[in-house]
């Protein structure tokens, strides 16, 4: 019975092991390689949607910038000197047609020759300081720029290639950042257009700063070869794999139009810069037009804003000053219905003061270091740590005298024009001219002048002069962003006031602040009361009447 018991045990042993060795272990092998050829496919997949994807962002680019090998052809139709306005031109659209050869004039660099990087030596903090007055200071070596080669392409487009322009002289020690917007989130067309740009200069001699927008729509070249619009040069360097990416394009894209070099960059895009808005509590912003527009994707519409048209869902944004969201600022800087892209730039600087001043009052700019890591995970820059906090002292003490903000005009910095051929034939683009333009940037290049900092030094008192809540905050904001020393000075004794008065008590000859005044508030000198007064406590008094209208952009007239 034994004997017959542990012969059962043993077949019963061989038959587990028989089971686990032609069952069991198979199936594990199975299963083990399906799942690896599972995992094989799936990497091959992602590689093959990837690789998918930049074949039609660049097959998208292709097509709609021209981006490689645009032809040359000295018989297209508009051959006849249009874009040689970025040479020689006058501000007469007669000039654009006028048949003229120059030379180069770009300065002399030869092709991929390094030209000096600038400035050659300024200081800033090689580590994370904590305490900004103990920072350690060593030379920042700026990013080493090759200058494009003048251009050997005669027309693209229809439209005549101009050559290299000359070099803005530079005088100071300064660091150009270029801030980029991108819309890419919200297009869905495998594009990547840049439609906020602005060049910021940092003066590190005088402690200065100017603000310099770009339109979207300036038709310019760029050295892929291409004529192309300049919100699309970023992308179509970054499709191409460009030297530097996109932003390499960029900066020989700029430096080749305009003559300035740009050192950093740092691009953002709309959820980005709602989530900078809104970390930092919101912004306050003065709105000096009433901006009418729909609900934008990946904006919202401020709550402050009125419905105008309840069919058509069309609202409008009174004059007022407002706290603003994260997605309300976007709303704010983004329209353009019945407003121009010049306007909009105007009010993307505005809203880049509203940031910064949210930012220093608040004082998460005074803790920026150690924040750093935070902000460049919404925030695409190639601004190392220690340039950041060799500027930070700068921002911290920056006053709005020594920030000055720059912006094209249209018909008189730039041309319209409409490519007759090529991607863009039939649009509407921009033609920098180029005298003019020439003569901004050289502005732009200046630290603010003495006359403007004795502008800046009088006090000017605004007061409410109707029941229009704010008013007084919205039209002196509108005179601190021309660096006047002015300031809110609540409700004016009467609120039925209809025109706008200034009472000037200084009574200065020379270097009075008043040209001005009248300018950025749109007021004639019909309208100005001079009484000097050596007991002054206010060097001007401005009393805003229902009929403010300082709107640069000639939106909606304000309403009373």
């Amino acid at each position: 019975m034994s004997t017959e018991l542990q012969q059962r045990k043993r077949i019963s042993l061989r038959g587990i092991l028989s089971f686990f060795t032609f069952r069991i272990i198979p199936t594990l092998l199975l299963m083990a390689i399906l799942w690896t050829l599972f995992q094989i496919i799936g990497v091959l997949w992602s590689s093959y949607i990837e690789q998918s994807q930049i074949a039609s962002r660049q097959g998208d680019y292709a097509a709609t910038a021209s981006a490689i090998a645009a032809q040359s052809d000295d018989n297209e139709q508009g051959s006849n000197g249009q874009i040689r306005l970025m040479q020689f031109a006058t501000n007469t659209p007669q000039d654009a047609v006028e048949e003229a050869t120059v030379s180069n004039g770009g300065g002399g660099f030869p092709t991929n020759t390094p030209i000096a990087t600038e400035p050659p030596s300024i200081t800033a903090t090689p580590i994370l300081p904590t305490d900004i007055a103990e920072r350690q200071q060593t030379p920042i070596v700026l990013p080493t720029f090759f200058p494009p080669a003048n251009s050997s392409e005669q027309t693209i487009a229809g439209t005549a290639v101009p050559t290299r322009v000359p070099v803005i002289p530079r005088d100071y020690e300064l660091i150009n950042i270029l801030l980029l917007g991108d819309d890419g989130e919200i297009t869905n067309d495998n594009t990547l257009r840049t439609d906020t740009m602005i060049i910021v200069s940092i003066n590190t001699e005088t402690e200065s700063v100017a603000m310099m927008s770009l339109p979207r729509d300036l038709f310019i070249y760029t050295p892929t070869p291409t004529m192309t619009r300049l919100n699309t040069v970023f992308g179509i360097g970054e499709s191409f794999g460009w030297s530097g990416g996109g932003f390499g394009l960029m900066r020989e894209t700029i430096f080749y139009n305009f003559g300035i070099q740009l050192h950093y960059y740092a691009k953002v895009n709309l959820s980005g810069m709602r989530e900078i808005i809104d970390t930092l509590g919101g912004v306050d912003i003065a709105v000096d037009c009433n901006y009418q527009d729909y609900a934008l994707i990946g904006a919202d519409v401020p709550s402050q804003a009125v419905l105008a048209d309840e069919e058509a869902l069309l609202y409008t944004l009174p004059v007022g000053y407002y706290h603003f969201t994260g997605g309300e600022a976007l709303w704010f800087a983004r329209t353009r219905n019945l407003t121009t892209d010049f306007d909009r730039g105007r009010r993307q600087q505005q809203l880049l003061r509203a940031i910064y001043r949210a930012g220093r009052d608040n004082g998460q700019l005074a803790n920026l270091l150690n924040l750093w890591g935070q902000l460049t995970s919404v925030v695409e820059t190639d601004i190392p740590l220690d340039v950041a906090a060799g500027l930070l002292p700068i921002a911290l003490n920056l006053d709005a005298g020594r920030i000055e903000n720059f912006t094209l005009i249209r018909t008189y910095h730039t041309l319209p024009w409409q490519p007759p051929s090529g991607p863009f034939a039939g649009q509407f683009v921009q033609l920098p001219i180029y005298e003019p333009v020439r003569q901004l940037f050289e502005d732009f290049y200046q630290p603010p002048t003495s006359s403007q900092l004795q502008a800046s030094a009088p006090t000017v008192a605004v007061y409410n002069g109707t029941s229009n809540e704010n008013w007084d905050i919205v039209a002196s904001e509108r005179l601190r962003a021309s660096g006047l020393n002015a300031y809110a000075a609540g409700v004016a004794d009467q609120t039925n006031r209809a025109d706008t008065q200034i009472i000037d008590y200084a009574g200065l000859d020379r270097g009075s602040p008043l040209p001005l005044i009248l300018e950025e508030l749109n007021i004639s000198n019909a309208n100005v009361t001079v009484q000097p007064d050596p007991q002054r406590t206010v060097d001007y008094e401005v009393i805003v009447g229902s009929n403010y209208d300082s709107c640069a952009g000639n939106v909606l007239e304000a309403e009373g």
